[in-house]
């Protein structure tokens, strides 16, 4: 297919805006996602009579507590909004899902400017007490018994694996087996994250984390450890998706979609995909490469899902920055990944120490990055190519995003 005729290409992200973000903010979704979506609609240099499409996942009260922020009709209502498109929902390509099913409205006409938020207020849910796990969404049934599982939680569940922690550390265990992967190279993922966490006023842990903080950490689901796992928090991201024709008119630096990859051929499962070390994100990948003459060795900046480390290391070779099986021996040491490496990677601190924002922060980063306003924490010689990953296990999608047109 010729450039011309992918839809992507006739969409950019043309404003960006996020809340305040925080561990327990105690304010409400609504509230957050209102203040988000303001500041990304100036930033795009529109008003609110300018948005006429509007995009979110998943929406409708989906999941645990905090997880699925404000329904759109909320946030059509709160803002005054007067739609020709909306959507929202939790099938698709990951949290992205929302992003990519805006660039489509806008390349086919539905809209002009769409406003795509994603919410999260996990930090003020889970109260003073721990991160609930996924399979505990139901406990409040009567006497506090757990309801009847059904799909794979009816076979998970019995066996104590409630949690995506449980089901992904399968995948980090495989690895080590398969390939030889060591706890001290996961490390270097919340290690690189925490340094670069260290340079964002945003981010929610800043403090210095050495090998040996890492390794005494507790143990969630061997061999993953309290750091490899994400920081519940509460926030909003918001981003303008743009038709490509307003990017000379906006004030700043727009992002260009260039491709995306949205794929899944093997089974949409947890625990039976056909190859346990990688799951979805082989077929996202591999799908939004077949969409650009962009290889990986264009890419300046990468934003690479981290709700877990493993996943990001998976991403890592999925992407091509280096071979199957190879992410290890890739992060070890660190100095590839750093801000001035061959592949700075999740310069904002990723989900392990800047917050769980559920991907949509790592848009908001690149976009910052490839504007060249990424304050202390810049990656230097003005990035031209940012790679965006989101999600892992049975569902993920990617985005390529370029300063200039493709």
């Amino acid at each position: 297919m010729r450039a011309d005729q992918l839809l992507e290409r006739q969409a950019v992200i043309s404003g960006i805006g996020q809340s305040a973000v925080g561990r327990r903010l105690g304010r409400s979704e609504l509230d957050l996602t209102v203040e988000a979506a303001l500041a990304a609609i100036a930033d795009a240099g529109l008003t609110r009579d300018d948005i006429d499409g509007l995009s979110t996942y998943p929406g409708m009260g989906m999941g645990p507590g905090g997880f699925a922020g404000p329904a759109g009709p909320d946030v059509q209502d709160a803002l005054r909004l007067k739609l020709n498109w909306h959507d929202g929902g939790g099938e698709g390509a990951g949290q992205m899902r929302a992003v990519m099913a805006a660039c489509l409205a806008v390349a086919a006409g539905l809209a002009r400017h769409v406003l795509v938020y994603r919410t999260v207020t996990e930090g003020s849910a889970q109260g003073s007490g721990g991160r609930q796990a996924l399979g505990a969404m139901g406990s409040g049934t009567a006497g506090g018994s757990m309801p009847r599982m059904s799909g794979f939680m009816q076979w998970s569940i019995p066996y104590g694996a409630v949690s995506a922690v449980n089901w992904l550390a399968q995948v980090a265990r495989r690895r080590m087996y398969e390939f030889g992967l060591t706890r001290e190279q996961l490390a270097q993922i919340a290690m690189n994250g925490r340094r670069n966490a260290a340079r964002n006023p945003a981010a929610i842990f800043r403090e210095p984390m050495t090998m040996e903080d890492y390794l005494a950490a507790r143990m969630i689901s061997t061999p993953l450890c309290l750091f490899d796992c994400d920081v519940p928090c509460d926030g909003s991201t918001t981003l303008i998706v743009s038709h490509v024709d307003y990017a000379p008119d906006a004030p700043r630096s727009v992002a260009h979609v260039n491709a995306v990859g949205t794929a899944l051929r093997g089974r949409p499962s947890w625990d039976q995909f056909d190859d346990m070390t990688t799951m979805a994100a082989r077929d996202a990948a591999a799908s939004m490469w077949t969409r650009t003459d962009l290889t990986p060795a264009d890419v300046d900046v990468a934003e690479l899902y981290d709700g877990f480390s493993i996943l990001t290391m998976v991403w890592l070779e999925e992407l091509g920055f280096c071979g199957k099986g190879e992410s290890g021996s890739f992060v070890e040491g660190g100095q590839r990944i750093a801000l001035d490496g061959e592949i700075p990677l999740n310069t904002s601190g990723g989900q392990l120490s800047a917050g769980r924002l559920h991907g949509f922060g790592f848009l908001h980063e690149a976009c910052l990055q490839l504007r060249g306003e990424g304050g202390d924490r810049q990656v230097p010689g003005n990035p031209e190519v940012a790679v965006v990953a989101n999600g892992g296990g049975p569902i993920a999608g990617t985005m390529l995003l370029t300063r200039h047109p493709g």
